[in-house]
Formats: C-alpha cells, structure tokens, sequence
C-alpha cells in the first residue's frame, strides 16, 4: 500500500468518527461508498468490489461501536436487560446475512445499499420517529426484532442504530435510552458481521494483500485508528453546533455517496 493510500484510509477515518461522534451514525453510511470506489481504484475485480467494501465497514465499525457503548454506559444510557434479550438473535441474524451477501451480486447489493440509505436520509430530514404505541415485547418478539436488524445491518454494513432505535422509541423506550441501549447492539452487530464476512469471502481469489476474506486488514487498522480519537471531538461539538442543520446536509451526502457508488458499477 503506497503512502497516498495510506493519507487516503487516515483521512476516511477522520471524518467517518467526527460524523460518527456529531450524530451518533455515518459508519457504513460513509464507508461503504467511499471504499467501493478507493477499492476499484486499486484494482480490485468487480465481483468482490462491494462485498470487500461492506465487511471492511463492519470491521471498522468495532472499535467505534467500544467507543461509544462505553460512554453510553458512563451515562448509565444503556439497558442490559434488553441487550441481553435481543443480543443473541442479533448475532444469529448479522452472521448468517452474510452469507446471503456472499450469493448476491455486485449490482444487486449495490442497489439495496443505495435504497437502504435513500430511506435513511428520508428519515434523517423530516427526523421521524416513531410513537410509542407498546412496551417491549417477550422473548420470541424480541428474537424477531433481533434477527431483523442484525440480517438487514449486515447487507448494509452498519451498526444497527437506524433501526434498533426506531423500534425501541416505539416500544416506549425514551430516546436516551434507546440510543444508549442501540450503542451496546451495534458491538455483537460488528463482531458477527466482520467475522460472517471474514469466512464468506475466504476462498474468494483475487483480493488484495492482507485481505482476511472480505476484510481488508490494513485498512481496518487505518480507519480506526483515527476514528478512535476523532468520535469523542464530533460528540463535543454535538452541542456547540446546529445538529438539526447538519443532519440534513449529512442526508444529502448519503444520497450523493451512494449515487456515486452506482456510477462506479455501472459504468466499469
């Protein structure tokens, strides 16, 4: 890897944990995109352009999911009991998504992935959310809920909050809570979907160096590395800053990165 690229991963890492710290999401939503076209830009086949870029986000993703379950926790935000409950299903659901991912095509995965943040930015503009209408379901609910989330978040690479909150406001969890709480499930999200991605892609040929199946390592190390540091000055001048403004100009990133991950494969 030449030191360009090197500045390259650094730089994504930067801005991935500042967005990550300001407004508590922007990990696959930034990534996904932004590797895909780093990635055929050096190279790599067609075939395996998406599928390396979505298990390298979820790989990243770990070490900002610590971050920020920690202090969640620090801030006694988080609910066990249900990370407990839901947690397992989330495990099942994110690993075996990824070997649904491994089936797809390119193109395919590339157009869900685009759809997906397409709603995400809808979502983030008009801030929707849910009314609370019920409390939390029992077990069985729950697996459900849990293998929803952890089957769509690894098809998408992130760490579950764009669902894993909506659901728990609308189980009449307060916000802080839910937020808290979808810190702590996006850790088993990442875990599981890194390692379904590792094993999916471990026989794929043509990947680059230090590829860990569809899982590039060097750029994993990069990424957080200076994601680490960056979250908590984003999560600092959550509250200096118009957030509310900042998430609609951060929707209309999503849509732009993801309008450019299409051209980059479609038009090779």
């Amino acid at each position: 890897m030449t030191v360009e690229w090197v500045a390259v991963y650094l730089a994504l890492g930067a801005v991935v944990g500042f967005m990550a710290g300001l407004l508590g999401i922007g990990g696959g939503g930034i990534m996904v995109p932004a590797l895909t076209a780093m990635f055929a830009a050096q190279g790599v086949p067609d075939e395996h352009l998406v599928h390396l870029a979505l298990g390298t986000s979820m790989a990243a993703i770990v070490v900002t999911a610590i971050s920020s379950m920690r202090s969640h926790h620090r801030h006694q935000a988080v609910l066990w009991p249900v990370v407990w409950r839901i947690a397992p299903a989330i495990l099942v659901g994110t690993f075996a998504s990824t070997w649904l991912v491994a089936l797809l095509p390119t193109r395919a995965l590339a157009i869900f992935f685009s759809c997906f943040m397409a709603w995400v930015a809808f979502q983030m503009v008009k801030n929707v959310r849910p009314k609370a209408q019920r409390h939390l379901p029992g077990t069985i609910g729950m697996s459900f809920a849990g293998l929803a989330i952890g089957g769509i978040s690894a098809l998408v690479a992130i760490g579950g909050g764009s669902l894993t909150v909506p659901f728990l406001t609308w189980c009449n969890v307060r916000i802080q809570q839910a937020i808290g709480t979808s810190s702590a499930v996006g850790l088993p999200i990442a875990l599981s979907g890194a390692a379904g991605y590792m094993i999916n892609g471990w026989s794929a040929t043509g990947l680059p160096a230090y590829s860990a199946g569809y899982v590039l390592l060097p750029a994993v190390l990069l990424i957080s590395l200076v994601s680490y540091f960056t979250a908590p000055f984003g999560a600092r001048l959550a509250h200096r800053l118009p957030v509310a403004t900042l998430k609609k100009a951060f929707a209309c990133l999503l849509l732009l990165l993801s309008l450019k991950m299409l051209h980059t494969i479609f038009t090779r």
